[in-house]
């Protein structure tokens, strides 16, 4: 009798193929956290201005997330599908990293324009990492567990490229308070870009040399982009997923372009900053392999909603914190580490059981493309998170590294608290009672399997 994850390929192989995910995840988070205030504050852009350029740049990232997608199933080399583009897109996005991080180097003083037309590029680049990447994972293994355990192994290396990044900033807060100053954010955002550059070249190279793609088995050529995807978004399932994932993504990069200003502002103790980010991404490590076993008695989508109503507990007991009550604040933030992605994991794998769904029903191989939507839901629910938290709270009052009003610290703390909570409590309710279980699944490729075998090789 087969295993849950049987079908997965070995674990050293996973390993390698997930470790790209150590790099691309170190690079997401100070993007997401450190960079905003860094521009906005120490170059004097203003939240306003670096919120709408953060958000007018995942527009861009929108625009070319299907193209990439669609691109990356119809590519046909000896090398693959999905590798050509990952090894193309990574040297566009470590350049991308050195200019936005440490714009020193190139001799220049930074403004909206220089980061507006840098974040475009990172972004393209990162697209086409990410989308053949994503697409790739989903084609590594093909039953319903199997699936499970592919993405846990690449939730486990981003969980390791956020723990292992945060461990820099931390570090030179440490060693900036000994000697009785405070580390630059300049400083700060160098060591990690210069962790992300190293670690790139050898884990694109693991992945890519030891991992197999499988052979295509539908027609490169196919409908245009724009009829494509409009075919592939008609099934109410993708739209549940993608709903979902954008209600925790939301909830998820809310906390995560607050924290900072919450530690520091809120609870007055900015050289806490790194050490609690840091703590909840050492919890965050072990996430994974948990939540894969309650995959594996519960099912993806079930276990997807009680990971959910678990962030809406957390985030919700997060108001009970004040700045007296550090204690509740380390709890809640190791609690938060052991819930970390796991809506993320079961709904990555769920989109690649929608994928041999469509591939059934249409005879088209849209891996790409639904990851693409999958992706693309997410950046727009990173745009909208940063796009809106950071305005939202300067209309509150919210000034950071300056004296703030009670209110306007309580109107950070709400943002912070319950703007998370609600959008994890509608991730459940989109992806509660999702009709494509463990059974459906097998059904599917059964009769996939059936349907391979009936038709003469190319």
């Amino acid at each position: 009798m087969s295993t849950p994850a049987s079908a997965a390929p070995a674990r050293w192989r996973l390993a390698a193929f997930a470790s790209l995910g150590v790099p691309m995840a170190a690079a997401g988070l100070p993007l997401a956290v450190y960079l905003p205030p860094f521009y906005a504050q120490e170059l004097g852009l203003g939240l306003g201005v670096v919120g709408a350029i953060f958000m007018l740049s995942r527009v861009w990232d929108a625009l070319t997330d299907p193209l990439v997608g669609i691109l990356s199933d119809r590519t046909r080399t000896r090398f693959g599908r999905r590798k050509p583009w990952i090894a193309a897109g990574a040297p566009v996005f470590a350049l991308a990293i050195t200019a936005i991080f440490m714009p020193a180097l190139f001799g220049v003083q930074p403004g909206a324009v220089w980061l507006a037309v840098w974040l475009g590029i990172l972004y393209l680049g990162w697209t086409a990492v990410q989308i053949p990447m994503l697409a790739w994972a989903g084609e590594l293994a093909t039953q319903y567990h199997a699936r499970s355990r592919v993405q846990t192994f690449i939730q486990v290396s981003h969980a390791l490229g956020l723990l292992l990044v945060l461990i820099l900033p931390a570090g030179l807060d440490a060693l900036a308070a000994r000697n009785g100053v405070a580390a630059s954010g300049s400083l700060k955002l160098a060591a990690m870009a210069g962790f992300v550059l190293v670690l790139l070249g050898p884990t694109l190279v693991a992945a890519l040399v030891f991992n197999r793609e499988p052979p295509a088995t539908s027609a490169a050529r196919g409908p245009g982009v724009a009829r494509q995807l409009r075919s592939a978004l008609r099934d109410p399932l993708i739209l549940r997923v993608l709903a979902s994932d954008f209600a925790v993504t939301l909830g998820q990069l809310i906390r995560s372009s607050l924290f900072v200003f919450f530690v520091s502002a809120y609870m007055g103790r900015p050289e806490l900053a790194a050490g609690l980010f840091l703590l909840q991404f050492v919890f965050g490590v072990f996430a994974g392999p948990i939540w894969l076993k309650v995959g594996y008695r519960l099912g993806k989508h079930r276990t997807a909603v009680a990971g959910e109503v678990a962030q809406v507990a957390i985030n919700l007991a997060l108001f009970l914190v004040t700045p007296e009550t550090l204690p509740l604040l380390l709890a809640l933030t190791v609690a938060q580490g052991l819930a970390q992605g796991s809506g993320n994991l079961m709904l990555r794998a769920i989109v690649s059981d929608i994928a041999d769904k469509q591939k059934l029903e249409t005879g088209e191989d849209r891996a790409g493309l639904l990851f693409s939507a999958f992706s693309l839901a997410s950046k727009a629910a990173t745009a909208v998170a940063v796009g809106v938290a950071l305005p939202l709270v300067a209309v509150l009052g919210f000034k950071p590294g300056a004296e703030n009003t009670v209110e306007a610290l309580l109107g950070l703390k709400l943002v912070f608290t319950l703007g998370p909570a609600l959008a994890h409590a509608a991730s459940a309710l989109l992806i509660a009672r999702f009709p494509l279980d463990e059974s459906q699944h097998r059904e599917i490729r059964e009769a996939l399997a059936l349907r391979a075998n009936a038709q003469p090789a190319e």
